[in-house]
This record gives C-alpha cells, structure tokens and sequence, in this order.
C-alpha cells in the first residue's frame, strides 16, 4: 500500500520530502536526532507545542539516563530553527508566554513536529533500533488469519458493517507485519550469507535454528494455504462490493471522502487476496505470494545447506577467507617498516592511489561559480585520460596506403554507370518522357538534368520563365504551360504544375545544344 501511493508522487514532492532528511546529512546529525527526541518525549506526555527551555530540560533529564548526549552551548535554537528551516518542525511566535518585557521584546517561538516531519523522525529511529535478533517468519500467524477470514464472512453474512471494519483492519495490519517480516528475515539472511565468509561464527552458532525456523515456518504454510485460499473465496462469496460498502461505512476517517474509503478498501483487500488466492487470469497461471514467499525460503534453506557444507569443508581443510585474512594481517605485522606494509596491502587488495581527472565544460557560462562539485554537471573525459592520465592525441599521420584493385573496381563501376546513364539519356532522345513508364535509370537522368533547369530558371517582366538542363547526350528545356503536365515512372507519377518538357539530342564535343522537339 505504501509503495503503490509513494508511486504516484511526482518529482517536486519527492524532492520536499527528501529534504526532510537533511539533518542526518549535516557534520552535527546526532545533536539534531537528540533534539528531535527531546522533543518526541515532550510529545508522549501532551506537549505538543514547546520552546527552547522546554526542549533543554527534556535534553538534560535524558542525559541523566544516557551518557552520549551532547551538550548544547546556547545553540539550540539555532538547531530548532534550522528543523524549521527542513520542515520538520513548525515554528509559531507565542507572546503568551513571555514573563517579563524584556522577554515580550525578544522573539518567543514555539515549536512542533509537522506531520511529516514526525514520519522522517520515525524512518530514522526505526533505522537506528533495526537488529539483526528481530528477523524471523511469522508462521503462527496463520491461524489467526484463517480465524479473522471466517469471522469476517460471518459478519458480512449477518450484516455487521462495524465487525467487518473490525476484522478487515485487523487483516491489514496483520498482513502488512508479515510482509515487513517476511522481506526483513530474507534481507537479514542474505546479510550474513554474505558475511559468512569472513565472519561464519555468526552462521555457525544459529544454523541449527535457522533451518529449524524456516523448515517450520514452510510446514504451516503448506498445512494452511489451501484452507486459506478457500476462505478467501468463501469472503467474496458473501458479496465483496457490499463487503467493501460496509467497511467504508464505518471507516472513521475524517480526511477522505466516502468514495476515498471505499477505493482505499478496495486497494487493501486485493493486496490481502494476492496472498493467498492466485490472481484471476484466463489463462489460468500465477502465483499467490504466500507460495512465492514458500519458494524463495525452500531456495534460502538449499542456499544454508550449501554453505554449511561449504564452510565445513574449509574448516576441515584448514583454509578460508579467515585463515588467509589473519596469515596476511601476520605479515603486515611483520612488515620492516611502513612502505613495505602499505605495499603489501596494495598487493594483496589491488589498490593504488587515486588518479583525479578534470575537465572544461563546453559552456562553462551555463553552470554558475558558485556551485559545488557535487552539484554541478558532469563533463565527458576520454578512456585515455581516464586509464593512463594522459590526454588524447591524434597521433603521427599514417602513410597514405594505396588500393590499386579497388580503385579499378570503382573505376569501372563508374564506367558502367556512366554508359548506363548515356544509353538512358539516348532512350530518352529518340522515344520521349511522356506516354510510357521511365525505368530507374531513365528517372536518375531525367530528374537531374530536371534539378539544373529548375535552378536555371529566372523571372522576366513579373513571370517566371522556363530553364534548360544539359549533359554530354542531351538538353531539357522546361516551356511554361498553363495544363502542367505529369511524367510516368516505376516509383511513381511525377506532376509538373504549370511546365510542360522538352528533351533534344545533344552532339558529343558541342557546347550548343541540337534541335529540341516537343514530346
């Protein structure tokens, strides 16, 4: 459900949100979280809008339970207004609470977690308190969901619409807490696999619980998906649109619409119908995610063994990434001197210093002076400058090569071509451009002696005269004429709007043309 509304932000609102975070990317991000849990305490006993004294007392009576809590040097509305600045918090001017005049003339503000704010708050702990101790699959779950499905038929059935809200909402928040454990358990399992080669002490010391887990959890999922998937159908089967009706009804929240509620219901319900039931499809084919999820931890349970065993064969030969990572740490130890160290770990680790290339944008006048590195565009470098450090060079000329056979072969398909075209143009001579189709060949001549004539031509007294085209065969002439006149060819007709062609032969080593005949 979350992903599906994050989706439908677009750009702008998820840069707003984005910069909610920006306290956790500044040199002082912890004295920021401690100010935000001041505040969060404040929260839990009804305070919802506090000032700076207010933020400090809750600061020091958390630094009598913990000892990392920083001291703050008359700075800290500095940080509650730098929040503000974020959106994380809201800043109100409260001239209430000033006790004396001095500090009515003094600004007296009052600050409160925005609703988003509060939400970016909450990411970040929840981040923070993440372990590895909490990842598991639910598989006693799955009676009380086959529980919730058929009371919320019952209800349905008898026309309950507060029951039904009841267990719908309860089925939500059921799902959407195995879904969240289901992906933190194989996030967290593939985490350790990973480690596992350096660290297996971790895998070794609960690999016999791991495997009990899963291979439990993979037999109450067999035991219960088809009674589930049945039920699931038995709810539909009640009516799903008067379902859905009556779970809208009694949704209380005051922010959406009666229409809102009921697409919302709609959205949530296909979201817990995909986890058991197969989606509906002619072809019969998919999967529900409950029998996803039961592939992807029979592959997961496979993927342990074969570590296992991969594992107990290392130990058993006496050679793995931990043996090899503490026989190469003995020789640093060992090293005689300092360079001779940092070149074994050069060696061993493939690592060598740092070759920064740079470069000029093509219009620097775009990017103002002031913008940071990271913020500015990127620039092309070459393979070249980036692999050796040195820039590219085009290099000494090469030696001219001569090809004598393929400047033959071209040499006479130019003959050829030319002779073509010269039989062309006599085929056009003797029988004329109109009334039958021009070959290929035929068009090519016609159209660019047809290009020469129409660039020829020039405007006399306010009208357009015709122009002439010539080559070493023939001559065409372009006459104007009120009917136009259009010319056949193997790819298409060719109109002449206003023109109508004049072709005559054109005797070989004379510049003048021979007599033109009206075709």
């Amino acid at each position: 459900m979350a992903d599906q509304r994050a989706l439908s932000l677009d750009s702008l609102a998820v840069s707003d949100r984005f910069r909610l975070f920006n306290f956790t990317r500044r040199d002082d991000h912890v004295e920021y979280l401690w100010v935000l849990r001041a505040m969060d305490r404040l929260r839990e006993v009804h305070h919802v809008q506090v000032d700076g004294e207010q933020v400090a007392a809750a600061l020091a009576e958390l630094a009598e339970l913990h000892d990392d809590v920083p001291t703050f040097d008359g700075n800290l509305r500095d940080r509650l207004d730098a929040l503000y600045e974020d959106g994380v918090v809201h800043r109100f001017d409260d001239a209430s609470r000033a006790g004396s005049l001095i500090r009515y003339r003094n600004r007296q503000s009052v600050y409160q977690f925005s609703e988003l704010g509060y939400w970016a708050y909450t990411a970040v702990e929840g981040l923070l308190a993440a372990r590895i101790q909490d990842a598991n699959l639910s598989r006693l779950v799955f009676s009380d969901i086959l529980e919730d499905l058929k009371a919320l038929a019952a209800a349905n059935r008898a026309g309950r619409p507060e029951q039904v809200y009841r267990r719908l909402s309860r089925l939500d928040s059921v799902m959407e807490d195995m879904g969240r454990r289901s992906a933190h358990f194989h996030v967290t399992l593939g985490e350790i696999m990973r480690s596992t080669d350096t660290s297996p002490d971790t895998f070794l010391r609960h690999k016999n619980a791991l495997l009990t887990h899963m291979s439990d959890f993979m037999s109450e999922l067999d035991r219960y998906l088809p009674r589930l998937d049945r039920a699931v159908r038995e709810v539909e089967e009640t009516g799903l649109a008067t379902l859905l009706s009556r779970a809208a009804e009694a949704d209380e929240r005051p922010f959406m619409s009666e229409t809102d509620r009921l697409e919302d219901w709609r959205r949530r319900w296909d979201a817990l119908r995909a986890w058991f039931a197969p989606p509906a499809s002619p072809s019969g084919g998919g999967t529900s995610r409950a029998r996803e999820l039961r592939a992807a931890t029979r592959t997961a349970v496979s993927g342990v063994i074969a570590l296992l065993r991969q594992i107990t064969e290392a130990q058993r030969g006496g050679v793995n990434r931990s043996s090899q990572l503490r026989h190469l740490a003995e020789w640093v130890h060992n090293c005689p001197d300092e360079g001779a160290a940092h070149a074994l770990m050069g060696a061993a680790f493939n690592l060598r210093s740092a070759r920064h290339a740079g470069g000029a944008h093509d219009d620097d006048e775009q990017i103002s002076p002031r913008s940071t590195w990271w913020d500015a565009p990127g620039v092309e470098i070459s393979v070249t400058l980036f692999r050796s450090g040195k820039a590219p060079t085009p290099g000494l000329p090469q030696p001219v090569r001569a090809n004598r056979g393929a400047r033959a072969a071209l040499r006479e398909s130019q003959a050829a071509e030319r002779a073509a075209e010269r039989a062309a143009a006599g085929g056009l001579v003797a029988a004329g451009a109109y009334d039958r189709v021009l070959d290929p060949t035929e068009t090519r001549v016609l159209l660019k002696l047809l290009t020469k004539a129409l660039e020829s031509r020039s405007v006399v007294a306010g009208r357009l005269r015709g122009g002439t085209g010539a080559n070493d065969v023939m001559m065409i002439r372009l006459v104007p004429d009120a009917a136009g006149s259009t010319i056949a060819t193997t790819q298409g007709r060719l109109h002449l709007p206003g023109f109508r062609v004049e072709l005559g032969g054109r005797p070989s080593g004379q510049g003048s043309s021979g007599p033109l005949g009206v075709v």
